[in-house]
């Protein structure tokens, strides 16, 4: 334990002395976000603070790992590294969708060919394209996550925390997932000091891609061994619920709009719709932290629950999603409170 504390110490440090010189260099270079109708934020603000985080978390990884999982931690880290790129050049320049996913599924093999695969089918194909899915998946799960100030970096450092817990929890101790899990909360953290209401400065893509694929790989790399697949599966679902619940959101109302999720955006996100509804935008970040918190302990309890219990709650729990969804499009449709539009 002296070692992961360790680990969250240094990306701590790294992070917060990396993101003022992140924002200096993005004042430099240009890469800013300008405010469109689309942002809560009215003046221009300093992207390249997921620089900030790549750095803390690499950086405490490099110095203080366990060099016994070198090779699956490259190949992590090379993925991790590939999507930000990727979302750099998107900060910077502009990508279009279908170019930052091909990206991530390069990522994503990048992470087969390490060892790290989804193993939940005798045929191995299936747990590759299951692998690939998901990464792809929670990579851009997290992305459209990031649309309030300090919303994705606090929800990822709460998931971060629960993976870390669920790695402690298990015997064998999981060194790994328990090390990058505690790098990933330092970085996160050490960013939010800059990136809570009000921001001084946004991860960008180059921020939340790498976050993303990072969780991906935290809940692929996760063995339970006191339980069986059929439950545990479950999961990486509950503790990365809150991104997850929001992409569905946002899908679900751009399609009922007829337009395309990927290329069209809007305050139509679950933080924006809370927003709208009467919270501060402060308020609404923490009640997203606070449901990522509640179902991170429902995913705590499924690693103990029998079938028939873990099925019933899981059922309780989708249940509850589902309501939330169709309430929060039925009252708040288009992050618009139906009040207001009348």
């Amino acid at each position: 334990m002296i070692q992961i504390a360790l680990i969250a110490l240094v990306a701590l440090t790294f992070s917060i002395v990396a993101t003022p010189l992140a924002r200096r260099l993005a004042l430099h270079v240009g890469v800013v976000a300008v405010p469109r109708t689309r942002d809560v934020h009215v003046a221009p603000v300093p992207l390249l603070g997921g620089a900030a985080i790549y750095l803390g978390f690499v950086a405490a990884l490099l110095l203080l790992g366990d060099h016994a999982y070198i090779r699956e931690l490259v190949a992590i880290l090379v993925g991790a590294t590939l999507v930000s790129l990727f979302g750099l050049a998107d900060d910077h320049w502009g990508l279009g969708a279908v170019i930052k996913m091909g990206g991530q599924a390069l990522a994503a093999v990048v992470l087969l060919l390490g060892g790290t695969q989804i193993q939940l089918f005798p045929q191995d194909w299936l747990n590759w394209a299951l692998t690939v899915v998901w990464v792809v998946g929670i990579t851009n799960a997290v992305n459209f996550l990031d649309n309030m100030d300090g919303l994705s970096g606090g929800v990822a450092t709460v998931a971060a925390a629960f993976f870390l817990l669920l790695a402690s929890m298990n015997e064998p101790r999981q060194v790994l997932v328990g090390a990058m899990a505690a790098a990933l909360i330092g970085a996160c953290l050490g960013f939010l000091r800059y990136n809570l209401n009000p921001a001084t400065i946004f991860m960008g893509d180059t921020g939340s891609l790498f976050i993303g694929f990072i969780l991906a790989a935290l809940a692929i790399k996760l063995r339970f061994p006191s339980n069986i697949p059929l439950v545990t599966w479950m999961v990486p679902l509950c503790v990365l619920s809150v991104p997850i619940f929001d992409t569905c959101l946002v899908f679900t109302a751009r399609l009922r709009r007829g337009v395309n999720p990927f290329t069209t955006a809007g305050k139509d996100h679950l933080s924006h719709r809370l927003h709208a509804l009467g919270m501060t935008r402060r308020e609404a970040v923490l009640t997203c932290y606070l449901i990522a918190g509640s179902c991170g302990l429902i995913g705590v309890y499924l690693t103990q629950a029998r079938p028939v219990e873990a099925y019933v709650v899981a059922g309780v729990f989708a249940a509850i999603g589902v309501f939330s969804l169709i309430w929060l499009e039925r009252v708040c449709p288009s992050g618009v409170p139906r009040r207001a539009r009348g």
